[in-house]
């Protein structure tokens, strides 16, 4: 039998106005998988993307907390810029480096149905530690 604790997995939190992300994973770069993953199903159910283009993105911080809020507002800013909404990521970290691989599609508001626009992450609730369970939590809020 698995223990379903240690399998990756997002989730939201409740945050007056805003909402927050969380990925939990057994490593530091399925937990920003799995945050990612979090804040792509703010704007729509991720099962109906589908994963028909890549980014390349790459952050570079001082600091792990940092790192993972860069991670998720170069996110937003590829969603925008690009009109792109991801379904899928793949991650590495080496020290203060991010490098990984967002796939997904163009937003077609007709399929996706988006629900909100992500403005940006936030150093609310910002935190990336170990939990005492022994997985890693990534998190913040998300000014919607």
């Amino acid at each position: 039998m698995t223990d379903k604790t240690q399998i990756p997995h997002w989730e939201h939190f409740e945050h007056k106005a805003d909402i927050g992300i969380r990925g939990i994973a057994p490593t530091l770069a399925q937990a920003f998988e799995q945050a990612a993953l979090a804040m792509t199903s703010v704007i729509c159910d991720p099962d109906l993307i589908l994963e028909h283009q890549s980014v390349e993105v790459s952050c570079q911080a001082d600091d792990i907390e940092f790192l993972f809020l860069d991670w998720i507002n170069e996110l937003i800013y590829l969603m925008a810029v690009k009109g792109l909404l991801f379904k899928r990521f793949q991650v590495v970290i080496n020290g203060k480096t991010l490098i990984a691989k967002a796939s997904g599609e163009p937003t077609d508001p007709a399929k996706h149905q988006p629900a909100v626009e992500i403005k940006g992450a936030t150093l609310t609730e910002l935190a990336v530690r170990k939990t005492k369970d022994g997985l890693w939590l990534a998190q913040c809020v998300v000014d919607v």
